[in-house]
C-alpha cells in the first residue's frame, strides 16, 4: 500500500519540478499558487490578472535575531518593516515596486532569515451556484453525518470562516454567528461582498433541525466570520489571510476554514501553527486546477481534495502529496447570499465539509490534541482507493460517523517528552558576533516549539523545523557560555537538551575600523558594447573589511541583489527596446560605505 512518504519519495525520483523555493520547508512555484475558478465544467486556464501585492513582501527572521539586526538586513535590501502580524514573527515588509522578486530572492539566501515570500493573491476555490433548484444534499449521507449526530453535534466549538464575509441576515446562519473581524482594514464589517463566504459557512455549520433550509455538518457549532478580502472578485492576499488567522487564534477559534489555495505559503503556515499551538486546527482547499502542483505536505494544515457522489476525484480537483483527506465537493447544496440556497462546486466546499467533521471530533472528545484530531480524521476516512494513502484522496474520504466513534475511543495519553539536542555550534567552539545555532528535535507525535537559551536566558523560540536561531554573542560577556534548548509537544511534555559549552571571544575578535569604501567592477559586458540575446552580467566587489551586499540595476530598476562579493545575472535583452541601456552595480560594505560603477550598452 502506498504511504504518503513513499509517494513523496516517488515524486523525488521522478524529479518533479518544485519551482522557486522561497521558504525553508515548503517549495513553491509562484505562478501555481493562483487557483482557477470552476463551475460544473471548469474553464481552461487563462492569464491571471493579479499575482502578488506590489511594493511589499512577507519575511520571517530567525528566532533570536534582534529588531536592530533585522532592520540592518532589510535596509541592505531596500526593505523596511511595515507591520508585524499579530503575535507572529512574520513581518510585512515595504520594498520598491518591481523589486519584490529580487528582494525575496536575496533575503531567502540570507542566513539570518527564516523565509521570505511574495505576498501572493489567491482566488477562491469555487464559483457561483449552478443549480439553485437542486434540492438534495447528497453529501450528508455520503459522509454518514446523520449517524455522527447521535454522538456529537459540535457543541461549544467555534469555526472561523476566513473568506469573503458571511450574510448575517441569512435565516440559516444568523443564529450561529458570533462577532468577527475584517482582516483587511481592521474593522467590524464582515458582510459578504461576493457570496462565496456565505456558501462556505453554510456547508460547515448552517442551522440544523430548524425545519427550514439546509443542514450544516457541525450542527451546534458557532461561526466566526473573518473577512480576508475587500475585493468583490474574491482575491485575497497572503498577508490578509495570515492577519485574519492570527486574529482568529487569539479570539476563540477552534477550527479555521480557508477555502483558498494557501497550503504552500510559509506565511500562512506560521499562523496555522500558531492556532495549532492554542489547540486549534486549520482546514484548507487543495485547489481546482486539476493538477498535482508538487507541494510538500504541510504539517500545520489539513488540505482537502474534492470527490463526487460516486467517490471519484472531481476532474478539476488538485491532488498530490500535500492532500490529507478528500471530501464531497460537487453540487453541494448550501446557503447563498441574500437568504437563498444553491449548489456549489469546488474544493472550497470539500474544505468546510471537512472542517465541520473536525468540529464534531473535537466536541466528541475535547481532550484530543490537534495532532490527535488530525490522526482521528485520517484513520477513520474511507479508503476509497483501496490503499492507506493515495495522491487523489490523501488518507481517504472523510466519514463523520467513523470519526466521532474513533474520537470517543481515543485516549489522550501522550506522556513522552520530545528529544532535543544542539548540534551546532559544537562543544568547545570559540564564537563571536552573530552565531547561527542549530537544534534538532523529535517526538512520538509532533514537536510544538523549540526554545534556545544562553546561560539560562531565553534567546528565542522557533516553531517550524529546521529549528534555527540567530544568537547575538555581543550581548554576553567574554568567556564560557552554556547553551541549552528545550522542546515541547502538543500535550505539554517538555524535553531538555544536554548543555553545550562554547567560548565567547568578542573583544579579541574585534574587527579593525573600516578605512575605505568597497570597490566594484562590471566585468561583463564592457562599456559601450553592443548586446543581443541573453547577456550574462558579471559583477565583483571587494572591501578592506567585508562586503555587505552587491546590487545590480538596469535602466534604474533593481534586478538582482546578493550578500556575496560576486553577482551574476542573465539579462534577456530580447525584452527591451533597441537603443542605449544603463547598467549600474552598487557595492555596500559592513560600515554602510558604498561605491558604484555604471556603463552604457547598446542593443
Amino acid at each position: 500500500m502506498m504511504k504518503k512518504s513513499l509517494y513523496i519519495a516517488i515524486l523525488a525520483i521522478l524529479a518533479v519540478p518544485a519551482g522557486l523555493y522561497v521558504t525553508k520547508y515548503l517549495g513553491s512555484d509562484i505562478e501555481s499558487l493562483i487557483n482557477q475558478d470552476i463551475g460544473q465544467q471548469p474553464p481552461a486556464a487563462g492569464p491571471v490578472s493579479k499575482t502578488w501585492k506590489s511594493g511589499q513582501i512577507l519575511v520571517k527572521p530567525k528566532a533570536g535575531l534582534s529588531d536592530e539586526e533585522f532592520d540592518k538586513v532589510l535596509k541592505g535590501n531596500q526593505g523596511k518593516v511595515k507591520e508585524k502580524i499579530g503575535k507572529l514573527r512574520v513581518h510585512i515588509i515595504s520594498v520598491p515596486e518591481n523589486a519584490e522578486e529580487a528582494v525575496v530572492k536575496a533575503l531567502s539566501k540570507n542566513p539570518r532569515i527564516e523565509f521570505a515570500e511574495l505576498d501572493m493573491a489567491v482566488e477562491m476555490s469555487a464559483t457561483v451556484p449552478n443549480d439553485p433548484k437542486y434540492a438534495s444534499a447528497w453529501h450528508l449521507p455520503k459522509i454518514q453525518v446523520t449517524n455522527a449526530w447521535d454522538v456529537s453535534k459540535a457543541d461549544g466549538i467555534n469555526i472561523a470562516i476566513l473568506d469573503t464575509g458571511v450574510d448575517a441576515a441569512h435565516p440559516d446562519l444568523a443564529a450561529k454567528l458570533i462577532p468577527g473581524w475584517n482582516a483587511v482594514d481592521g474593522g467590524a464589517d464582515t458582510s459578504d461582498i461576493n457570496g462565496h463566504g456565505t456558501a462556505v459557512a453554510g456547508t460547515a455549520a448552517a442551522l440544523t433541525n430548524n425545519a427550514a433550509g439546509v443542514a450544516g455538518i457541525a450542527w451546534n457549532a458557532n461561526i466566526i466570520p473573518v473577512r480576508i478580502t475587500n475585493d468583490p472578485t474574491g482575491y485575497a492576499y497572503f498577508s490578509d489571510i495570515t492577519r485574519g488567522l492570527s486574529w482568529a487564534a487569539d479570539n476563540g477559534a477552534d477550527v479555521a476554514n480557508i477555502s483558498f489555495g494557501v497550503s504552500n505559503s510559509s506565511t500562512v503556515s506560521t499562523a496555522a501553527q500558531y492556532l495549532r499551538s492554542k489547540g486549534g486546527v486549520v482546514v484548507t482547499a487543495a485547489g481546482n486546477s486539476g493538477v498535482d502542483p508538487a507541494y510538500a505536505d504541510n504539517p500545520y494544515m489539513i488540505s482537502v481534495s474534492a470527490t463526487d457522489s460516486k467517490d471519484a476525484k472531481a476532474s478539476w480537483s488538485n491532488y498530490g502529496a500535500y492532500v490529507d483527506v478528500a471530501a464531497p465537493g460537487v453540487s453541494i447544496l448550501t446557503t447563498s447570499r441574500g437568504g437563498a440556497y444553491g449548489n456549489w462546486n469546488g474544493t472550497s466546499f470539500s474544505s468546510p465539509a471537512t472542517a465541520g467533521v473536525v468540529a464534531l471530533i473535537m466536541a466528541a472528545n475535547p481532550n484530543l490534541t490537534p495532532d490527535e484530531v488530525e490522526k482521528v480524521l485520517e484513520a477513520s476516512a474511507v479508503k476509497v482507493a483501496g490503499v492507506d494513502f493515495h495522491p487523489y484522496f490523501g488518507y481517504g474520504r472523510v466519514d463523520a460517523a467513523a470519526a466521532v466513534q474513533l474520537a470517543l475511543n481515543t485516549t489522550a495519553a501522550d506522556t513522552q517528552a520530545p528529544n532535543v539536542a544542539i548540534f551546532s555550534p559544537n562543544a568547545g567552539t570559540v564564537v563571536n558576533g552573530l552565531v547561527q545555532v542549530d537544534v534538532s528535535a523529535a517526538d512520538n507525535v509532533s514537536v510544538d516549539a523549540v526554545s534556545f537559551y544562553a546561560n539560562g536566558k531565553l534567546v528565542g523560540t522557533d516553531d517550524i523545523a529546521p529549528y534555527q536561531f540567530s544568537w547575538d554573542t555581543t550581548a554576553m560577556a567574554d568567556g564560557t557560555v552554556s547553551l541549552t534548548a528545550t522542546a515541547t509537544d502538543g500535550a505539554g511534555n517538555e524535553g531538555a537538551s544536554t548543555a553545550v559549552s562554547v567560548t565567547v571571544q568578542n573583544q579579541a575578535a574585534k574587527i579593525v575600523a573600516d578605512q575605505a569604501p568597497p570597490t566594484v567592477a562590471i566585468s561583463n559586458p564592457s562599456n559601450a558594447a553592443k548586446v543581443s540575446g541573453i547577456v550574462p552580467v558579471a559583477v565583483a566587489a571587494n572591501d578592506d573589511v567585508a562586503v555587505a551586499k552587491v546590487q545590480l540595476y538596469i535602466d534604474g530598476k533593481l534586478v538582482s541583489s546578493t550578500t556575496n562579493k560576486t553577482l551574476t545575472y542573465n539579462w534577456n535583452t530580447k525584452k527591451v527596446a533597441a537603443g542605449s541601456h544603463a547598467i549600474k552595480a552598487v557595492a555596500t560594505d559592513t560600515a554602510s560605505k558604498t561605491s558604484e560603477m555604471a556603463i552604457t550598452v547598446t542593443r
